[in-house]
């Protein structure tokens, strides 16, 4: 039973307080293993969702100006959804977020207008938009960001997404902690 002690406490000391190249290596990879298959889909169940946590690796959601003056140049854009300031001021993120943040998402029992929600669209990758229309069997998404989303795109599969098809709703945002994860992604696009 002692040699099972000893054993413990050595690699315990060689992962912890050793500084070699090969216990930096090991931590990455413990890491990599306590993250991805312990707290992620913990994180998961707790908030009912394959997605508790996403990278925003777009600039589609992007208000660069104060929402005041982001509205006055975006208004055109929401009257067909019928949307006007006063909702809009009161929906979750009104001010967008960015490239590089952080979000966490929760399963989504109730989808409301001007929601956030990410869901799976035409390409591999989940997007995640602003909810503008409800459908009886269908949601309709876009863009904050003017320059770029005055409309909705049937390319993305945005325009009639169905439920089965919703991934999670936005309910709390961590700023640029998301570029830790677009810069890995890069790099090892690079790479492969």
């Amino acid at each position: 039973m002692s040699g099972i002690k000893m054993n413990f406490k050595k690699i315990w000391r060689f992962i912890w307080h050793d500084d070699s190249l090969l216990s930096w290596t090991i931590n990455v990879i413990l890491a990599f293993i306590l993250v991805k298959f312990i707290i992620y889909p913990g994180l998961g169940l707790i908030f009912q969702t394959t997605h508790p946590v996403v990278a925003v690796v777009s600039s589609s959601m992007e208000h660069k100006e104060s929402f005041d003056e982001w509205w006055e140049n975006s208004e055109a854009c929401y009257i067909d959804y019928e949307i006007i300031k006063e909702n809009f001021q009161d929906y979750k993120m009104k001010n967008g977020f960015n490239k590089g943040d952080i979000i966490f998402l929760k399963g989504a029992k109730t989808i409301n207008q001007g929601d956030i929600v990410v869901f799976r669209g035409n390409s591999n990758n989940p997007i995640i938009h602003r909810i503008v229309k409800i459908y009886d069997s269908y949601y309709q998404t876009k863009g904050d960001n003017y320059q770029t989303n005055c409309q909705s795109y049937p390319q993305l599969g945005e325009t009639k997404i169905e439920k089965r098809n919703m991934i999670g709703k936005a309910f709390f945002k961590i700023p640029y902690l998301g570029w830790v994860k677009i810069a890995f992604t890069e790099l090892t696009n690079i790479f492969l």
